[in-house]
Protein backbone atom coordinates (compact mmCIF):
# COMPACT_ATOMS: atom_id res chain seq x y z
CA UNK A 1 0.00 0.00 0.00
CA UNK A 2 1.66 3.47 -0.95
CA UNK A 3 2.18 6.16 1.95
CA UNK A 4 -0.43 8.09 0.24
CA UNK A 5 -2.95 5.64 0.39
CA UNK A 6 -2.04 4.80 4.30
CA UNK A 7 -2.20 8.38 4.53
CA UNK A 8 -5.93 8.60 3.24
CA UNK A 9 -6.98 5.58 5.48
CA UNK A 10 -5.59 7.04 8.47
CA UNK A 11 -6.81 11.03 7.97
CA UNK A 12 -9.60 10.42 5.57
CA UNK A 13 -9.59 14.30 3.99
CA UNK A 14 -12.76 14.77 2.39
CA UNK A 15 -10.83 16.52 -1.11
CA UNK A 16 -9.33 12.67 -1.52
CA UNK A 17 -11.58 10.33 -3.21
CA UNK A 18 -10.61 6.68 -3.73
CA UNK A 19 -11.82 5.10 -7.10
CA UNK A 20 -12.48 1.31 -7.16
CA UNK A 21 -11.93 -0.40 -10.62
CA UNK A 22 -12.67 -3.50 -11.98
CA UNK A 23 -11.73 -4.64 -15.15
CA UNK A 24 -13.25 -7.93 -16.79
CA UNK A 25 -10.97 -9.59 -19.43
CA UNK A 26 -11.88 -12.34 -21.72
CA UNK A 27 -10.75 -13.29 -25.45
CA UNK A 28 -14.46 -13.23 -26.86
CA UNK A 29 -15.92 -9.72 -25.38
CA UNK A 30 -15.94 -7.47 -28.43
CA UNK A 31 -13.08 -5.41 -27.37
CA UNK A 32 -11.73 -7.83 -25.04
CA UNK A 33 -12.41 -5.94 -21.61
CA UNK A 34 -15.22 -4.43 -20.00
CA UNK A 35 -13.86 -1.71 -17.55
CA UNK A 36 -15.75 0.21 -14.81
CA UNK A 37 -15.01 2.60 -12.23
CA UNK A 38 -17.57 2.84 -9.21
CA UNK A 39 -19.85 5.79 -9.73
CA UNK A 40 -21.61 7.92 -12.29
CA UNK A 41 -18.65 9.29 -14.91
CA UNK A 42 -16.74 7.99 -16.83
CA UNK A 43 -13.00 8.71 -16.23
CA UNK A 44 -9.66 7.97 -17.82
CA UNK A 45 -6.90 6.01 -15.68
CA UNK A 46 -3.06 5.24 -16.91
CA UNK A 47 -2.58 1.45 -16.25
CA UNK A 48 0.40 -0.24 -15.12
CA UNK A 49 1.95 -0.23 -18.60
CA UNK A 50 1.56 3.14 -19.21
CA UNK A 51 -1.99 3.00 -21.58
CA UNK A 52 -4.93 5.54 -20.31
CA UNK A 53 -8.10 3.67 -20.93
CA UNK A 54 -11.88 5.15 -19.68
CA UNK A 55 -13.27 3.13 -17.42
CA UNK A 56 -17.18 3.75 -17.74
CA UNK A 57 -19.07 5.24 -14.80
CA UNK A 58 -21.39 2.44 -13.35
CA UNK A 59 -22.62 2.31 -9.49
CA UNK A 60 -21.54 -1.28 -8.05
CA UNK A 61 -21.01 -3.19 -4.64
CA UNK A 62 -17.51 -4.73 -3.91
CA UNK A 63 -16.65 -6.63 -1.17
CA UNK A 64 -12.95 -6.89 -0.42
CA UNK A 65 -11.62 -9.69 1.31
CA UNK A 66 -10.59 -9.47 4.72
CA UNK A 67 -6.91 -9.95 5.96
CA UNK A 68 -6.75 -12.82 7.30
CA UNK A 69 -4.60 -16.25 7.28
CA UNK A 70 -6.51 -18.22 5.15
CA UNK A 71 -5.05 -19.47 1.20
CA UNK A 72 -8.15 -18.51 -0.29
CA UNK A 73 -9.53 -15.74 -0.38
CA UNK A 74 -12.75 -14.29 -2.39
CA UNK A 75 -13.98 -10.89 -3.95
CA UNK A 76 -17.42 -10.61 -4.49
CA UNK A 77 -18.70 -7.37 -6.66
CA UNK A 78 -22.55 -6.77 -8.09
CA UNK A 79 -23.01 -4.90 -11.20
CA UNK A 80 -26.21 -3.13 -11.61
CA UNK A 81 -27.47 -1.59 -14.52
CA UNK A 82 -25.31 -3.39 -17.04
CA UNK A 83 -25.99 -2.66 -20.64
CA UNK A 84 -27.37 -5.16 -22.72
CA UNK A 85 -24.44 -5.77 -24.86
CA UNK A 86 -22.44 -6.55 -21.69
CA UNK A 87 -24.57 -8.30 -19.91
CA UNK A 88 -25.17 -10.97 -23.46
CA UNK A 89 -21.57 -10.99 -23.78
CA UNK A 90 -20.75 -12.23 -19.79
CA UNK A 91 -23.86 -14.32 -20.08
CA UNK A 92 -22.29 -15.89 -23.20
CA UNK A 93 -18.87 -16.62 -21.15
CA UNK A 94 -20.77 -18.60 -18.08
CA UNK A 95 -22.63 -20.78 -21.04
CA UNK A 96 -19.66 -21.53 -22.32
CA UNK A 97 -17.66 -22.44 -19.26
CA UNK A 98 -14.78 -19.98 -19.85
CA UNK A 99 -12.52 -18.07 -17.61
CA UNK A 100 -13.07 -14.25 -17.18
CA UNK A 101 -9.77 -12.83 -15.79
CA UNK A 102 -11.05 -9.60 -13.23
CA UNK A 103 -8.60 -6.87 -11.97
CA UNK A 104 -9.28 -4.89 -8.76
CA UNK A 105 -7.63 -1.32 -9.06
CA UNK A 106 -7.64 1.71 -6.52
CA UNK A 107 -6.70 4.97 -7.38
CA UNK A 108 -6.90 8.32 -5.80
CA UNK A 109 -8.83 11.23 -7.21
CA UNK A 110 -5.22 13.08 -6.88
CA UNK A 111 -3.27 10.54 -9.55
CA UNK A 112 -5.05 8.69 -11.93
CA UNK A 113 -1.50 8.11 -13.54
CA UNK A 114 -0.52 5.52 -10.90
CA UNK A 115 -2.63 3.35 -8.96
CA UNK A 116 -2.47 3.85 -4.84
CA UNK A 117 -1.95 0.24 -4.46
CA UNK A 118 -0.98 -2.67 -6.57
CA UNK A 119 -3.72 -4.32 -8.85
CA UNK A 120 -5.21 -7.58 -7.98
CA UNK A 121 -5.46 -10.15 -10.51
CA UNK A 122 -7.92 -12.82 -9.83
CA UNK A 123 -10.25 -15.24 -11.71
CA UNK A 124 -14.02 -15.18 -11.73
CA UNK A 125 -15.35 -18.53 -9.98
CA UNK A 126 -18.94 -18.12 -9.93
CA UNK A 127 -21.34 -15.76 -12.01
CA UNK A 128 -25.16 -15.16 -12.18
CA UNK A 129 -26.46 -12.74 -14.41
CA UNK A 130 -30.45 -11.27 -14.65
CA UNK A 131 -31.61 -8.24 -16.60
CA UNK A 132 -30.63 -5.58 -13.91
CA UNK A 133 -27.75 -7.32 -11.97
CA UNK A 134 -24.36 -9.42 -12.69
CA UNK A 135 -23.15 -10.79 -9.47
CA UNK A 136 -19.41 -12.18 -9.73
CA UNK A 137 -17.42 -13.77 -7.11
CA UNK A 138 -13.24 -13.88 -8.06
CA UNK A 139 -10.84 -15.92 -6.29
CA UNK A 140 -7.08 -15.14 -5.79
CA UNK A 141 -4.84 -17.92 -5.81
CA UNK A 142 -3.25 -19.54 -2.49
CA UNK A 143 -1.24 -17.17 -1.37
CA UNK A 144 -0.25 -18.82 1.91
CA UNK A 145 0.76 -21.87 0.57
CA UNK A 146 2.84 -20.27 -2.20
CA UNK A 147 6.58 -20.71 -2.54
CA UNK A 148 8.71 -17.96 -1.45
CA UNK A 149 10.49 -16.61 -3.45
CA UNK A 150 8.47 -16.54 -6.69
CA UNK A 151 11.82 -16.49 -8.48
CA UNK A 152 13.98 -19.09 -8.13
CA UNK A 153 17.33 -18.37 -7.87
CA UNK A 154 19.73 -20.74 -10.52
CA UNK A 155 23.06 -20.87 -11.09
CA UNK A 156 21.75 -20.00 -14.89
CA UNK A 157 19.66 -16.66 -13.19
CA UNK A 158 22.66 -16.19 -10.92
CA UNK A 159 26.22 -17.20 -12.00
CA UNK A 160 27.75 -16.82 -8.61
CA UNK A 161 25.70 -19.79 -7.00
CA UNK A 162 27.81 -22.41 -8.99
CA UNK A 163 30.91 -23.48 -7.20
CA UNK A 164 34.34 -23.85 -9.21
Amino acid sequence: MSVVLKTVHASAPSSELKHHLLELINPSFTSGAYRWVQGFNDETFTLEDGQSVIFEGRPYGVSLPERSLRGNQDIQFQLDNVTGEALRAIRDVIDSGEKIKVIYRCYLESNHLVPAQPKIEMTATAMSADYNTVNVTADFHDFVNRAWPLQKYTPTLAPGLKYF
